[in-house]
């Protein structure tokens, strides 16, 4: 509902499977934020297992100088305003989004080609992915990049923003670049992009949009010390089960894995649902098998 663009997934389609599951028999209980309202050990003194689910919505940011200008937005925070405030329906819906004529968006992901789609159905004349690495390096996929340019984005290879130029009034006004070129593979796999000293220039720009990645966000991980998490911010998780260290919490979706689609995240509820069914049925044995460190999620 937040961040997925109704020419992706309608709304309706979300709505009928939250009936769905209402009709089960689920009770559903909104505004409330884990981690502020209750912690997750105040969860386990009143439930007997806890799934974890809440996602990977802490956007992460360039840092650059310029990142403070109006205009520059998260992909997350574009995407959420023209979900959750309806800025697609415009002007049906009072809350327009202002892109301008320009985009940019940076990163090259499943999210970048929707913060781009979108832009463009804002109003925005021109449209840029910018990525520092090549088409063959686009993490995002081959059906996602080819709706992209179908509609026309334009996609800059092999360069990456250095700065946001803003104006006098505080606007961005456009984006400072460097040509880059491929090395030798990284971590990822994917070659490492190395910037080409001399090489920068200027791109007049109205918006720019990061769509850089997401982590989850730490609120959730208040007082829960026994949860154990990777240097990237995910919980650790065993991907038979879902059961994270923390004995009666499971976990699943971009929560561990990182930004994901929404099938897997689903397929994680499932595993972790019919654990949790068998634990509450039959508690005996370990939570966590000692010695068994090869069948964990983590991004």
């Amino acid at each position: 509902m937040y961040g997925i663009p109704e020419f992706r997934l309608p709304k309706e389609v979300v709505q009928a499977e939250i009936r769905y599951v209402q009709a089960l028999g689920v009770e559903v209980r909104t505004n409330i934020v884990i981690g502020k309202l209750y912690t997750l050990e105040e969860l386990r003194q009143s439930y007997d297992a806890v799934f974890l689910g809440t996602g990977a919505g802490l956007p992460m940011m360039l840092n650059v100088p310029g990142e403070n200008y109006n205009g520059v937005y998260s992909a997350n925070e574009l995407l959420t305003r023209t979900n959750l405030m309806k800025g697609y329906l415009f002007p049906e819906w009072d809350t327009p989004v202002k892109v301008g004529d320009r985009v940019a968006v940076v990163g090259a992901g499943n999210v970048a080609m929707d913060a781009a789609r979108c832009s463009l159905r804002l109003g925005a004349a021109e449209v840029h992915i910018v990525y520092r690495r090549s088409h063959e390096e686009i993490p995002a996929r081959a059906e996602e990049v080819h709706h992209a340019e179908e509609e026309g984005i334009i996609f800059d290879f092999l360069t990456n923003p250095v700065e946001i130029l803003g104006d006098e009034n505080g606007w961005v006004r456009g984006i400072r670049c460097i040509r880059m070129e491929l090395g030798e593979p990284d971590a990822s796999g994917r070659r490492r992009p190395i910037p080409i000293p001399g090489s920068e220039f200027e791109m007049a720009m109205d918006t720019v949009v990061m769509a850089l990645g997401t982590q989850p966000n730490p609120l959730v991980f208040m007082e829960a010390e026994g949860l154990e998490r990777t240097r990237h911010g995910t919980v650790v998780a065993d991907e038979r089960t879902g059961r994270t260290k923390m004995p009666r919490v499971w976990a699943g979706g971009d929560i561990v894995t990182g930004a994901a689609t929404v099938i897997s995240a689903m397929g994680a509820g499932r595993v972790a649902a019919t654990d949790i069914d068998a634990t509450l049925r039959d508690s005996s044995g370990p939570w966590w098998p000692e010695g068994d460190g090869g069948q964990t999620k983590a991004s």
